[in-house]
C-alpha cells in the first residue's frame, strides 16, 4: 500500500488531498504545528490505522527530516509527498517588514525545498512522486502580493528544476495553482480584509466562482497518481479560468 506525506494536512487544501487519497487506499500521513488540529484531523479522517499525525513546523529543517523519517518508520515505505503548508499575507511592499518576508520564504519556499530533500532518497527506492503546492500568484502578479507571489512562484520554478533532477530516478515532482479556495486561509483573509468581500471575489474568475478543496486536492491524486504517469515538471493551474484573463 502506497504511503503520502501531506504538511499542512491538518486543514483546508491539504486535509481534503488527505481525505482524497486515503479513500483511493493510500496510507496517509499528516503534518502540522498544532496537535489539537491534528487530533481533529485524525477523527475527520478515520481509519486510525491508515492514518498517522505528526507534530511540526515546515519552517524548521530539522521538522521537515522529521516528518519525513517518522512517516517512513511508521509505515515502511515513503511513496509520495505533497507540500501544501504554507502561509498568506497581503501587505503593500513598503508595509513589508524584513521579518515578514523571512518567514514568507521559511514556510512556503524553503519548507518546501527541505521536505522534499529529506523525501528524494525514499522516493527513489519506488520510485515516487511530488506534489507541491503554489498558487495563481506564483504564475501572475497579485496586487498587496509582491512577497507571497515571490515565494509561490520560486515554488514553481523550484519544482520545475526538482523535476528535471529526479526524472533519472523516474520520480515525477509536479505542483498545482489553485486560485482563491473556500478554506480556513480564506476566511481569515476575509476576516482580515473586511472590505473584500466573496461576492467580488468570484467576478474575478470566468467560472463565476471560488474553488472548493476537494477539487484541489482531486487534481493533487492525479498527479500523484500513475493516471499522470508521463507528467512532471507541470504547474498545473487549478484556478476556474483566473490565469486565462
Amino acid at each position: 500500500m502506497d504511503t503520502v506525506l501531506i504538511s499542512g494536512g491538518t486543514s483546508g487544501i491539504g486535509l481534503a488531498a488527505a481525505a482524497v487519497l486515503l479513500a483511493r487506499g493510500w496510507n496517509v500521513a499528516v503534518s502540522g504545528r498544532h496537535a489539537e488540529k491534528g487530533e481533529a484531523a485524525l477523527h475527520v479522517l478515520g481509519a486510525p490505522e491508515r492514518t498517522l499525525y505528526i507534530q511540526g513546523d515546515v519552517a524548521s529543517d530539522d521538522d521537515c527530516r522529521r516528518m519525513v523519517e517518522e512517516t517512513a518508520a511508521y509505515f515502511g515505505s515513503l511513496d509520495g509527498l505533497v507540500t501544501s503548508a504554507g502561509i498568506y499575507e497581503e501587505k503593500l511592499l513598503e508595509n513589508v517588514t524584513p521579518d515578514d518576508m523571512a518567514h514568507l520564504f521559511a514556510v512556503n519556499v524553503f519548507g518546501t525545498i527541505s521536505l522534499c530533500r529529506y523525501a528524494l532518497p525514499h522516493l527513489r527506492r519506488r520510485p515516487g512522486s511530488i506534489v507541491t503546492v503554489s498558487s495563481d500568484a506564483g504564475l501572475q502578479g497579485n496586487v498587496a502580493c509582491s512577497i507571497y507571489g515571490a515565494t509561490k512562484g520560486a515554488v514553481v520554478a523550484f519544482t520545475k528544476s526538482l523535476a528535471l533532477e529526479a526524472a533519472p530516478h523516474q520520480i515525477r515532482v509536479n505542483c498545482v495553482c489553485p486560485g482563491d479556495v473556500e478554506t480556513p486561509l480564506l476566511e481569515a483573509q476575509l476576516r482580515e480584509h473586511p472590505e473584500t468581500t466573496r461576492q467580488a471575489m468570484k467576478e474575478q474568475y470566468p467560472l463565476y466562482r471560488l474553488a472548493r478543496a476537494d477539487e484541489v486536492a482531486k487534481a493533487i491524486a492525479f498527479l500523484l497518481s500513475d493516471d499522470a504517469s508521463f507528467i512532471t515538471a507541470a504547474a498545473l493551474p487549478v484556478d476556474g479560468g483566473l490565469t486565462s484573463w
